[in-house]
């Protein structure tokens, strides 16, 4: 049995449609999913138990979708098979998002659960290699794509953020914490400066593609458009991106190129 550990965003529902073998959905206490009905929610705090519980129910694999915020860690809420873990959680907590991440997936390892990406269990996830829409970069654009590569290799090494936007070779925001929708919207407010810019996303180096990877949605399209971009560029590979079709339709529309770029 797979157990889809479901966060928020339209990524867990897109999953759950895609497995047809039995499925139970769990989700993390103050996170539920927006479009699923939660079968077990947990805390951070009993995640020795969760793991012995899924064991028990004859869990085997797991699936992680959806976004979450890091949780703050309550003592008080701590059980008596989480303690041994408790160690590795509050170093894990002072690191960067991938490390955390990470430490998260060696809880889940450790008990003997085989962790799978969504792209696993849904390979359209991920986009083919090109330029889908009728617009297509110019030079100049594709240097600012470029630029934003250089950039997003610097976040990356950071362990902070997946997206950044570009335009005449100048980067007018990076993505941190409140995510990619907040960064896009933060320069709508002055779509004068950014008008022609593109999006740059992509995964961090050595990222665990499993768990976090970065995506892309239609909504992404419609929040770059009021931010007057002229296109999205997306790591071949490293970046889901759902309902492609529908992506493609909205960039169309607004007369922006998406560039799936190898």
């Amino acid at each position: 049995m797979l157990a889809l550990i479901a966060g928020q965003g339209k990524l867990p529902e897109y999953v759950a449609r895609k497995i047809s073998a039995p499925m139970t959905i769990a989700s993390l206490e103050g996170y539920p999913p927006e479009t699923l009905t939660s079968d077990r929610v947990f805390r951070i705090e009993r995640l020795g138990s969760f793991l012995a519980e899924l064991r028990e129910d004859g869990v085997s694999e797991v699936c992680f979708a959806g976004a979450i915020r890091r949780p703050a860690l309550d003592p008080s809420f701590l059980d008596a098979a989480t303690m041994p873990l408790v160690p590795a959680m509050m170093q894990a907590m002072q690191q960067g998002d991938d490390a955390a991440l990470r430490a998260v997936l060696s809880f889940f390892e450790s008990a003997g659960l085989i962790v799978r990406g969504a792209h696993e269990i849904a390979p359209d996830l991920i986009p083919e290699i090109g330029v889908p829409t009728r617009r297509k970069p110019d030079a100049d654009q594709e240097r600012d794509a470029l630029r934003g590569w250089d950039i997003l290799d610097a976040l990356g090494a950071a362990d902070t953020g997946q997206s950044c936007v570009v335009h005449r070779g100048q980067a007018l925001a990076l993505e941190a914490m409140p995510g990619t929708d907040w960064m896009l919207k933060s320069i709508a407010v002055r779509p004068d400066m950014a008008t022609g810019g593109v999006l740059c996303k992509g995964p961090k180096p050595n990222q665990d593609r499993r768990i976090d990877m970065p995506t892309i949605g239609p909504s992404t399209v419609s929040q770059a458009a009021k931010a007057g971009l002229a296109g999205i560029a997306i790591a071949a590979g490293g970046v889901l991106a759902i309902d492609m079709a529908e992506i493609v339709r909205r960039a169309d529309d607004k007369s922006m190129f998406v560039w799936v770029r190898e």
